[in-house]
């Protein structure tokens, strides 16, 4: 499904240019020259992100940001302004913008920005069904005792003012937890923000969670607001809080004292109200003794905890999430009354998941793919578990391959084996991925967890065009 996109922008000449890169990055464009126009449209019909100039004739951006938060906190506000007028773009951030671009600006960066906003309102609006097998996007499926002591738990904590400290190993679904105690919150229709803390440098985290001053460092060439000031009145998810560096504990820390930030480079503190969730897949009590995590931080997050169980604890839930995963890939693939044989089921239901949920969903998807529409099989299910497990038959002849190649390089016959090796498959991966989406690049890129951004510039950097590879064998 296209995302839905409103610009509204005065300038004809702009909003032509962005029209054509945005139809041919796959957005449904609408768009408004005015900001009346752009505020009738932002809360009358349903859109995915909303991009704006800042200055125009009757309503400004500015007063368009207010007026669209107060009717539709939820849809993510992008504001395009000139240097010169920065202050009023952060005034605006801290009402309710989503963020800002300083004209002029690249194409990449507009896109980059618009991918963050609309997954962030994906992850606010997507409702999360609980304990159903209903083929949505997004359930945290399971009837066991095991989670059924999860619902209550979220029922019990979902609706108090305080911190929740969310444990599971990876694949468990944190995330999804994460976000129905928000959707069953008072705060529900305010702004969610998920940051990931693994996947921001270190010399970054502290600016992308409280923002940063102009010239707080080098790069620094703007104020900039944070996830925690997005996030205002809402709530935010700390994922994999395990890992976040020991500096920007020490602020977190601060915050949940005090509830007031200072932007990195800044002097002025600043109220925020927001809920703090976090979620770990790491034995913190282990990196306390290491000095890796805070044990004081522990302490504040620590107030309400929920732990996962692994799915080899929940076994009684695998035929119900197969059967999930199923009708949920089938819609996507195109396929009509799909099932699974009594055999693969019960083969699926005795495997150890160390992978957990996020593995046997990623072994249903292949062998739904490799059974063509036909109904799934043992051997179907047989070949995507040794393909994800990595078992001995398949491990042993890739073993045997490193080990040649590690023979040739201790020969002087290879250079840079490492990130030769690395290449090489990241090359095949998306090779692979983009044929099998038939080209379609934002299927591809949502199979392999990356953005489409990301995907579009690494099939650039390998040479590999989709028109190409579709018709490769």
């Amino acid at each position: 499904m296209k995302r839905r996109l409103l610009l509204v922008e005065d300038d004809q000449n702009i909003a032509a240019a962005l029209r054509d890169v945005l139809e041919a990055e796959g957005y449904a464009f609408t768009h408004a020259d005015r900001g009346e126009r752009g505020l009738e449209l932002a809360t009358r019909e349903r859109f995915d992100v909303v991009l704006s100039d800042l200055k125009m004739p009757g309503m400004t951006g500015l007063e368009l940001v207010q007026r669209v938060h107060e009717a539709r906190p939820q849809l993510p506000l992008i504001l395009m302004t000139a240097h010169g007028t920065a202050e009023t773009a952060i005034t605006a951030t801290k009402n309710g913008a989503y963020d800002y671009l300083l004209k002029p600006f690249e194409m990449d960066e507009l896109l980059a920005v618009l991918e963050k906003a609309i997954e962030s309102s994906r992850l606010a609006t997507q409702p999360i069904s609980i304990g159903e097998g209903e083929a949505s996007l997004d359930a945290i499926i399971g009837q066991s005792r095991a989670m059924q002591e999860i619902y209550k738990e979220i029922g019990r904590i979902a609706a108090k003012p305080v911190s929740v400290l969310i444990r599971g190993a990876t694949g468990t679904g944190k995330e999804l937890i994460a976000r129905a105690i928000y959707q069953h919150s008072d705060r529900a229709g305010r702004p969610f923000i998920a940051v990931n803390c693994t996947a921001i440098p270190e010399n970054l985290i502290e600016s992308e969670l409280f923002g940063h001053e102009k010239g707080a460092f080098t790069g620094a060439e703007s104020r900039r607001i944070g996830r925690f000031e997005q996030a205002h009145t809402g709530t935010i998810l700390l994922d994999e809080i395990g890992d976040m560096p020991l500096p920007a504990q020490v602020k977190l820390l601060r915050f949940l004292q005090e509830r007031t930030i200072e932007r990195v480079g800044g002097r002025e503190t600043i109220p925020i109200d927001v809920r703090v969730l976090a979620a770990t897949h790491r034995d913190l009590e282990t990196a306390i003794a290491t000095q890796q995590f805070r044990e004081d931080l522990f302490f504040r997050l620590n107030v309400v905890t929920i732990t996962l169980p692994a799915l080899r604890q929940r076994a009684d839930d695998i035929p119900s999430l197969v059967q999930y995963f199923l009708r949920r890939y089938a819609t996507e693939f195109g396929l009509e009354d799909v099932s699974i044989q009594p055999e693969a089921l019960r083969f699926l239901a005795e495997q150890p998941w160390p992978g957990n949920v996020r593995e046997l969903e990623n072994v249903v998807r292949k062998a739904l793919l490799s059974a063509r529409g036909f109904g799934v099989g043992l051997s179907e299910v047989r070949a995507a578990c040794a393909a994800a497990h990595l078992s001995p038959a398949v491990a042993q002849p890739f073993a045997q391959s490193i080990a040649d190649l590690l023979s040739a390089a201790s020969r002087g016959e290879l250079q840079n084996l490492h990130a030769t090796v690395l290449a090489d498959a990241e090359r095949e991966l998306l090779a692979q991925a983009i044929k099998l989406a038939d080209g379609n690049q934002a299927k591809a890129a949502r199979w392999l967890g990356i953005s489409r951004l990301t995907l579009r510039e690494k099939l650039t950097a390998y040479g590999l065009h989709p028109a190409q590879t579709k018709g490769e064998e």
